[in-house]
């Protein structure tokens, strides 16, 4: 059964690019609740960590390297269905093949810069939303 919660990371790019408004206007437009939302920036170990699953991954080094670059706007989001609805609203990873209106579609400059980063499950939604965020930061 799917939860209402997911997470997401606008990614240094869209925030070095001065995006985190629109973005922000677009998922709240989507029909989603902020839930908890930070500025904050990952350190190498936290990007080390975060994407710990992708270590035997050739970009992983690379992902690791961008993700601790600068600041990231990190986000629970609450609406039915929540991860599907949100993997919708941000579309494919490579934004040329993003479907129009989507955050990537607008917002990514490349595959490995593609602007957020939407969890894939209900169970990773969880994991990282109490990754970034505290007991009493989630309402």
């Amino acid at each position: 059964m799917a939860t209402n919660r997911t997470f997401t990371m606008i990614k240094p790019d869209a925030v070095a690019n001065g995006h985190i408004g629109n973005i922000l206007a677009m998922i709240t437009n989507g029909g989603f609740k902020i839930v908890s939302l930070k500025l904050t920036q990952l350190t190498l170990a936290d990007a080390r960590a975060f994407y710990a699953v992708h270590a035997a991954r050739p970009f992983y080094g690379e992902l690791v390297e961008f993700m601790s670059r600068g600041p990231i706007v990190a986000a629970i989001l609450e609406k039915n269905n929540a991860v599907e609805d949100f993997r919708t609203l941000i579309g494919a990873t490579n934004p040329a093949e993003a479907a129009e209106g989507t955050i990537r579609k607008a917002y990514a400059t490349s595959m490995g810069e593609n602007a957020v980063h939407g969890s894939d499950s209900d169970e990773n939604a969880a994991i990282e939303g109490a990754f970034h965020f505290a007991g009493r930061e989630q309402f």
